[in-house]
């Protein structure tokens, strides 16, 4: 399904796409030697500047980005499925040196595989996200902005949400589906189908600060006959440490009649050419907190915040609440002495019912004693698994988000809170 690339040649600086980044120059005959790629810097005496693509020193991240090639080569032996698997969409990684990830799409048909001409738009040269080798998982960094950090001085539980969301969106875009917001495949646009999310977990080990980056990976698995699943792997790319992990559920749904749909053999099959053939889990350990049902949560609630209104800033591309919404709306109704005290280490949403832009929604909190509570602070093995010392102070709660008017359930959700590490 991946084929690697290698660049054949030295690549025609006529033909090389334009930097529109002020840090970045092609080199051309016509301009001296010692003409300076950034105002009023010069590059550095003892860097040897290759002369088809001359950049500031500084700029090493542009230069990744902007090292994308467009050749072909014939496909690995045993990573193409065959019947109509073959005919799916297929992702292709440039490799031309092992700091050139940036992605690159082809086209499977009749069993080949092909580099359409121009593939690949600004952003995803300028992107820091590519896929991986075997084209199976997507890897993309991030730093974290000074609007990303909330009053611990690191980002918020939101912030990594958002992450999520776009790295996921990314590497839907990255293997051919399309960029409506809904990452369908051909066959699910033909049928009305898309993609909804029915579960979002959500541990953090560690919280990054401004400035910190990020790497996220993500792939996706099959998940029962109505469903598929994507799970996230976060770590700090400073020290490679896992920093916290995800998991989703997503069932499919036909838009117009809202109903859910089983997964038809000819949409899994185009997308299951993109997930791990073996089963690969960010929560591989039995009886984790992903897995654990939420009770629905009910009157009277020790705390509540009633009357929330959707802004327009929360609604999507789709013209629904955006799923990151909900997060901040659970955390609406969460006593103060907790927000002071405490930060969220884990939370759990189920998503029950879609929230339109004129909706009135109430948020319901209340404390839930938990003898077998798991806190998650030591990390261990490749995907982070945990330790459970004694001696932590936990918080656990149940969350409801319903309608105003008649009670319908929205949401119901599970969160778990630690002591604030001194600082």
């Amino acid at each position: 399904m991946l084929f690697p690339l290698r660049v054949l040649g030295p690549i025609d600086t006529e033909s090389f796409p334009r930097s529109h980044d002020p840090h970045v120059r092609l080199a051309s005959p016509d301009l001296p030697e010692n003409r300076r790629l950034v105002n009023h810097e010069k590059p550095p005496p003892t860097a040897a500047v290759p002369e088809m693509l001359k950049l500031s020193w500084n700029a090493a991240d542009h230069a990744q980005a902007l090292s994308q090639c467009r050749f072909l080569e014939g496909p690995r032996p045993g990573l193409l499925a065959s019947g109509r698997r073959a005919a799916a969409a297929a992702a292709v990684s440039c490799c031309s040196s092992p700091a050139s990830k940036a992605p690159a799409l082809a086209v499977v048909s009749d069993g080949l595989a092909r580099v359409e001409p121009g593939s690949g738009s600004l952003a995803d040269r300028l992107r820091l996200g590519s896929l991986t080798e075997d084209g199976l998982s997507y890897k993309e960094r991030f730093i974290v902005r000074c609007y990303e950090v909330g009053m611990n001085k690191t980002a918020t539980v939101e912030t990594i949400a958002n992450l999520l969301q776009e790295v996921g969106c990314n590497h839907a875009q990255g293997v051919g589906f399309s960029t409506d917001g809904f990452a369908t495949t051909t066959t699910m646009r033909k049928m009305n189908l898309i993609w909804v999310t029915a579960r979002m977990h959500i541990e953090i080990y560690k919280y990054p600060a401004w400035s910190d980056v990020v790497e996220i990976e993500t792939w996706c698995q099959g998940e029962g006959r109505i469903g598929t699943r994507r799970d996230w792997i976060l770590k700090d790319y400073a020290t490679d440490q896992v920093i916290g992990r995800a998991t989703s559920k997503w069932v499919m749904m036909n838009q117009e009649t809202r109903r859910l749909q089983k997964v038809s053999d000819d949409v899994r099959d185009e997308y299951l050419i993109f997930c791990p053939r073996e089963s690969r889990l960010a929560f591989p350990e039995e009886n984790n907190g992903s897995l654990k049902k939420i009770a629905k949560l009910e009157d009277p609630a020790q705390y509540s915040r009633l009357g929330l209104v959707p802004r327009r800033a929360d609604l999507d591309m789709n013209q629904h609440v955006n799923n990151v919404t909900y997060i901040g709306w659970v955390l609406e109704s969460m006593p103060q002495e907790i927000i002071d005290s405490y930060e969220l280490q884990t939370i759990t949403l189920d998503y029950r019912r879609e929230c339109q832009h004129d909706d009135v929604v109430d948020s319901l909190s209340s404390h839930e004693p938990d003898k077998n509570l798991e806190a998650i602070s030591q990390l261990n093995g490749t995907n982070g698994s945990a330790v459970s010392p004694a001696t932590e102070d936990y918080r656990q709660f149940l969350h409801l988000l319903r309608l105003s008017g008649d009670g319908l359930e929205i949401n119901r959700g599970r969160t778990q809170w630690r002591k604030k590490p001194m600082r």
